[in-house]
């Protein structure tokens, strides 16, 4: 972490602080009608408190932690996604290999930078993968809909997920910054439009975008939720290899990769007549409903940073890698 970092983290602390001062104050005055959504809203802000402050030591830690973290998050959303899909016992053997061959491997390959075997893995062998395990159970009802589940959780709660800690190792030109800062003001962008636009929502909010999906989501909510987030990118573009226009135009193009990201995951647990993935987070449901914003704009995120602001990734694996081979 830099002294901007620290600066950044330190914005973040007074925010929460705020928030759990208000929170307090609000249930000492809360009505018996308006007392479960001041309950609500302060275990949200609990919860809050401890996401950021794992966030915050694991970016301290450095390159490997973050993987690890978002390796355990990856499993924790994958578990959710499978269990609110129905699989059959015959599928079990397929999911062993996902959850403790695949997941970790993808992982692997981001910790040893060999971006051009991780950004392929899952897509292209994974996919490949899983119908070939799947039909050697022998089983073929519903054959394709519960492979296309298991490829469907595999690339959205790993493959996207994965592009995070990638971010921590992206190679960019120019810039001398913490890529720990970088990925900071991703997540922080994202996560900003979600409760931004909430809030707007609460205030402003009269036209509905999607009542069947997401009830609670308004233009006027969306528009002032994702305005506010770009002030705010701006803001921290010091941070970044962004100019100010340049942060801007990031963080629009995040913010909306991660509302229609909100949206597909809200039809998806509508589908299968789920209110919240699950009930890990207090406050928020489970680990995917947290993210699912983020699942769709990292990869979006990490190419065009590094499309256009990087020095070109290496699709080599490292040195060693050949070594294991005798080259």
């Amino acid at each position: 972490m830099n002294k901007e970092m620290i600066w950044m983290m330190a914005g973040v602390l007074a925010l929460l602080v705020t928030a759990s001062v208000a929170g307090w104050i609000m249930a000492r005055r809360a009505s018996s009608e308006k007392k479960a959504s001041v309950e609500n809203f302060n275990a949200r802000t609990r919860s809050w408190w401890v996401m950021v402050g794992v966030f915050a030591v694991t970016l301290w830690f450095g390159h490997w932690t973050t993987v690890v973290l978002f390796c355990l998050i990856s499993f924790l959303a994958l578990r959710e996604f499978i269990t609110l899909n129905e699989t059959k016992g015959c599928d079990h053997k397929v999911l062993c290999w996902c959850f403790f061959v695949l997941l970790p491997l993808q992982y692997f390959l981001v910790g040893i930078q060999w971006y051009g075997m991780a950004s392929i893995f899952i897509p292209v062998y994974g996919f490949i993968f899983i119908p070939i395990r799947k039909v050697l159970t022998g089983e073929t009802r519903d054959f394709l809909s519960t492979t296309a589940k298991i490829q469907w959780g595999m690339l959205t709660c790993v493959y996207f997920v994965s592009h995070m800690p990638m971010i921590m190792t992206l190679p960019i030109k120019g810039w001398s910054g913490g890529n720990g800062a970088l990925l900071f003001f991703f997540v922080a962008t994202v996560q900003s439009s979600d409760v931004f636009q909430y809030c707007w929502g609460k205030m402003t909010g009269k036209h509905k975008i999607a009542p069947k999906l997401s009830p609670n989501k308004t233009v006027e909510g969306t528009v002032g939720g994702i305005a506010t987030t770009i002030l705010l990118a701006v803001g921290m573009s010091y941070v970044t290899p962004f100019n100010p226009w340049q942060a801007a135009l990031m963080a629009l193009v995040i913010c909306v990769a991660g509302f229609f990201g909100g949206l597909v995951m809200s039809a998806i647990k509508r589908d299968l007549g789920a209110k919240d993935w699950g009930n890990t987070i207090a406050g928020h449901g489970g680990v995917m409903d947290r993210i699912d914003s983020l699942c769709f704009a990292a990869p979006l995120f990490f190419h065009l940073t590094g499309f256009y602001f990087g020095t070109g990734m290496d699709p080599t694996p490292p040195d060693w890698v050949f070594g294991l081979f005798g080259k």
